[in-house]
């Protein structure tokens, strides 16, 4: 194959699991937060780049929610009512692929830093992190460091048109914590996720969904242990021209176990939500380098134990070293 089909090939799929290895700090558990970024698998979600080499993703993630007053949270060890909070977040993800012939697929190793600016409000403080009584509204909003989150991922080809994978992400807790404060982008506890995830594509059509299970460490800060996390994510997408295809994707979150600890003031406090919106993807190239643009858009609703909000991405994937396969020898000269 030549080496500019591969080049085109990389624009289209060469990082569309960016977001495996992201997290969401998005107001359940504790906070009413997950820690899968809910909305960041969708088309391709199956695929890894065709070639081995290192690939890299940004994401810019923007979530605005709320919650009324008849709604309780606990947050940084407080117990609030009346919560508004606003997320910014960048996340640059480093994604290697050091075979395409791993166990009969192709393994990628991804390790990303996210790095943010919550702003959150809350109407009234009912009960502070030591036990007291506090009835007037608070404001908080820092830049912060979050966690680091490593993942592996191995996606096979099924058939010509089928790719699956597996995929293991790990939230490592030696991110920012502000301990007590009501903004945080730092979980500090250990969390494991484990996803499958499949892709159909003839070209034209991208069907991709993916299933996944989010199992929850210990905050010792605030003696909380959130519960496991079931979450689906499901995409359709059509390409309209080379550069351009255009798609719907949606996603669930339902907490299947209590939340649990003395921190649990406000008992099992599972919580569930949905969302759907548009997405969109523009591949071009600057110079020789191929780059994959995507945008994609969410509104929840059915929200319980979270916010209710809606959440904007805007990603940016290119290769940064690939290892193209040596070129055929030519063909000897007739006679």
């Amino acid at each position: 194959m030549r080496k500019s089909t591969h080049l085109r090939h990389l624009s289209v799929v060469a990082f569309t699991t960016s977001a495996l290895f992201t997290a969401s700090a998005a107001l359940a558990g504790e906070g009413g937060a997950s820690f899968y970024l809910l909305g960041s698998g969708g088309p391709g979600a199956a695929d890894l780049p065709p070639l081995t080499g290192i690939f890299f993703d940004n994401t810019a993630y923007y979530y605005p929610g709320k919650a009324g007053g008849d709604r309780e949270f606990v947050v940084g060890g407080n117990v609030v009512a009346g919560l508004d909070a606003k997320l910014f977040a960048d996340f640059a993800t480093v994604l290697w692929v050091p075979s395409t012939n791993a166990l009969g697929g192709t393994l990628g190793i991804g390790f990303a830093v996210p790095v943010g600016h919550p702003k959150v409000g809350v109407d009234v403080v009912l009960t502070g992190p030591n036990g007291g009584t506090i009835d007037i509204s608070r404001r908080d909003a820092a830049w912060i460091v979050g966690d680091p989150v490593a993942t592996t991922e191995l996606s096979w080809k099924v058939d010509p048109k089928t790719h699956a994978a597996v995929i293991g992400t790990v939230n490592i807790p030696v991110g920012t914590y502000r301990e007590g404060e009501l903004s945080n982008l730092a979980f500090h506890r250990w969390i494991v996720d484990t996803s499958a995830a499949i892709t159909w594509s003839d070209g034209k059509w991208d069907v991709s969904g993916k299933a996944g299970l989010t199992f929850n460490g210990k905050n010792h800060f605030t003696d909380y242990n959130s519960g496991t996390d079931l979450h689906l994510e499901a995409s359709v997408e059509r390409k309209l021209s080379k550069k351009f295809s255009l798609g719907i994707q949606s996603y669930m979150l339902e907490q299947i176990t209590g939340d649990s600890g003395a921190g649990a003031r406000l008992g099992s406090f599972k919580g569930r939500v949905t969302g759907v919106g548009p997405t969109a993807a523009y591949n071009f190239n600057l110079g020789k380098l191929p780059v994959s643009a995507r945008v994609r858009y969410f509104e929840e609703f059915g929200a319980k134990n979270r916010l209710d909000g809606r959440a904007f991405f805007f990603s940016l994937d290119f290769p940064l070293h690939v290892n193209l396969p040596a070129a055929p020898p030519a063909a000897a000269p007739a006679g």
